[in-house]
């Protein structure tokens, strides 16, 4: 059992991490935070996610100013370690979460946007257009040319077909909207992640790189111990 230096509670052995095992930039915030910690002191693993967040959120502010409530839940889902990417809706479960009025302005948006509203009502004004001009309603034309009648059908669906459309342009805006957060959200804990291992790597390089130093220091020494004992033995 180790004893954390942050929060002063016993943690296992594998649980702690020594501080001098902490890569520069951390270590070196885990300094100015706390300036008193030995050389050989050991912090547990929540309080070093906890430096970790908190060192991030540093980092974010020196670089992009005020951090917004989606950088915050980057931050927060690097401390406890969770997903920020969310299981795709499918259009069941899109279907089931919109109201009756939603999901039938979205069919006739649908519709209204489709070839087959354009020939099918093309073809309505042909029929419509041919049936007054020739007469065949027993002699008489219900609307007869400008056929007045007509125009105000026409005025009468553009009226309700686009706030219509609106609605459910405005609803797909809103998704777009939340998946373009969701998505930068994604690209901004991959970038911080992505740092955090090149700085990872470059610590451990540069420790791996001392060890050989020290390694090859030794072994000089020791080989220039032989040479001299085998030379005053001769």
């Amino acid at each position: 059992m180790k004893k954390c230096a942050i929060t002063g509670k016993e943690v296992e052995d594998r649980e702690a991490t020594p501080i001098a095992a902490v890569r520069p930039l951390l270590h070196a915030f885990i300094r100015r935070r706390y300036p008193e910690l030995p050389e050989d002191a050991s912090i547990s693993r929540s309080a070093l996610d906890e430096l970790r967040s908190a060192y991030i959120e540093d980092a974010l502010q020196n670089e992009i100013g005020e951090l917004t409530e989606l950088e915050r839940e980057v931050i927060d889902s690097i401390r406890d370690r969770e997903l920020v990417a969310e299981r795709p809706e499918t259009e069941e479960e899109q279907d089931r979460a919109y109201t009756f009025g939603e999901r039938l302005s979205d069919k006739i948006a649908s519709f209204g946007g489709s070839w087959r509203f354009i020939l099918l009502f093309g073809g309505f004004l042909v029929v419509w257009i041919l049936l007054n001009v020739l007469q065949l309603f027993d002699g008489t034309a219900v609307d007869p040319y400008p056929f007045i009648l007509l125009n105000l059908l026409l005025s009468c669906i553009a009226a309700l077909q686009a706030p219509i459309i609106m609605m459910s342009q405005n609803r797909q805006e809103e998704h777009d909207r939340k998946r373009a957060m969701l998505d930068y959200q994604i690209n901004l804990k991959a970038e911080l992640e992505i740092r955090h291992l090149h700085e990872k790597v470059d610590h451990m390089l540069l420790n791996h790189s001392e060890r050989l130093m020290e390694i090859q220091q030794y072994q000089t020494e020791l080989l220039q111990r032989i040479i001299k004992n085998s030379g005053e033995k001769q």
